[in-house]
């Protein structure tokens, strides 16, 4: 771990936030734990402060000793660790024609995962019936306790802050059905709501000045866009919808309803067995987004890309180098997701544990 965790307060108000902050240096810091003196340096917080934070986590099981180590003057210093398995959350992800669920524990390393078939044509009560029953079973073979609850990730359109679905492009009877709240009634447990490529997105976040975006090509085409470290979801949580940007005016209709939408072209150059001709697609889209938000890197992903992962870093870099070489801007790195096809579910996970650790 390098560098502070950001800025702690000294306030009652915001206790939860500077034991997050605590938190977050702990799971950063793994087996060899850090030292109250070191957690105080890295937040800002008094030691005083540290102590109270650390007894809590402690007596609730999250944090534990580590040992001691030497220090430069006077007694040993006591090093503290997170302790991953006191915790645990559910990635859920609902894509078109399949589901995944993983259990994690608090430092995001899986436990346990199930996959199924999964029908987003079916009437709502029937696909909530088979998502709820699929996190059941899995939370029935781990048994694993201290549940913090389920972060879903669902393709877009949809409102993350209130966790209503809007119409998802192909299966308009989805429009307004609030699906968080309807899954935590059926299991009795926090349900969070977000992007597919959102969650994705926040997974793979990593410093806090980091700027990318994630593209996401597999039974649809979407963005996830991480700006200064922080996923960016807009002021209606709608940003992303990277597929349905128009590049050809008189192109074939969109299941959104528009024509020429990237989306639809990719996915009929995808059918039709021209890969190169998709991943060309996908790197004009890229190229767009580039220009627009200047971002660091380019991370790919989807069952379609991971199919043919090289062709598809190939083609879309061949056309940031080519966009870049215009312009005289250095050329933005393109690469494939780590975590594979499990990036997605397992981003959904984090949608739950981000708020321990002052994430998201």
């Amino acid at each position: 771990m390098s560098g502070a965790a950001g800025p702690g307060a000294n306030l009652s108000a915001l206790r939860s936030h500077n034991a997050a902050l605590v938190l977050r240096l702990l799971r950063d810091a793994g087996e060899d734990g850090v030292s109250r003196l070191e957690l105080a340096d890295r937040t800002g917080l008094t030691p005083q402060a540290v102590s109270k934070i650390t007894a809590r986590l402690r007596a609730e099981g999250l944090a534990a000793e580590a040992g001691r180590r030497a220090s430069t003057g006077g007694k040993p210093r006591t090093v503290l660790r997170l302790v991953p398995d006191a915790r645990h959350a559910i990635g859920l992800h609902l894509d078109r024609d399949e589901l995944t669920a993983v259990l994690v524990d608090l430092a995001g390393t899986p436990v346990a995962f199930r996959t199924a078939r999964f029908d987003f044509g079916a009437p709502a009560e029937r696909a909530l019936t088979a998502a709820a029953s699929e996190v059941e079973a899995l939370i029935a073979a781990t048994a694993a306790e201290g549940l913090l609850g389920v972060g879903v990730a669902a393709p877009g359109p949809l409102d993350h802050g209130s966790g209503v679905l809007h119409r998802v492009t192909g299966f308009p009877q989805w429009d307004g059905l609030p699906l968080r709240d309807a899954l935590a009634r059926r299991l009795g447990l926090p349900v969070v709501l977000d992007k597919d490529t959102n969650a994705a997105a926040l997974g793979l976040a990593a410093p806090a000045t980091d700027s990318f975006a994630y593209l996401h090509l597999g039974t649809g085409l979407g963005a996830g866009l991480v700006l200064g470290g922080g996923v960016y979801r807009g002021a209606r949580t709608d940003a992303g919808e990277f597929g349905h940007q128009v590049v050809q005016l008189d192109g074939p209709r969109c299941g959104c309803g528009n024509y020429g939408c990237l989306e639809a072209l990719c996915l009929a150059a995808v059918a039709r067995g021209a890969q190169e001709r998709a991943a060309w697609l996908l790197g004009v889209g890229a190229a767009n987004l580039v220009r627009l938000l200047d971002i660091d890197r380019v991370l790919l992903g989807g069952r379609v890309v991971l199919a043919a992962p090289e062709s598809y870093v190939r083609g879309v870099a061949a056309v940031l180098a080519e966009d870049a070489a215009r312009t005289s801007r250095p050329t933005v790195p393109v690469d494939v997701v780590r975590g594979g096809a499990r990036a997605v579910v397992g981003g959904a996970a984090q949608l739950v544990l981000a708020p321990l650790f002052a994430l998201g």
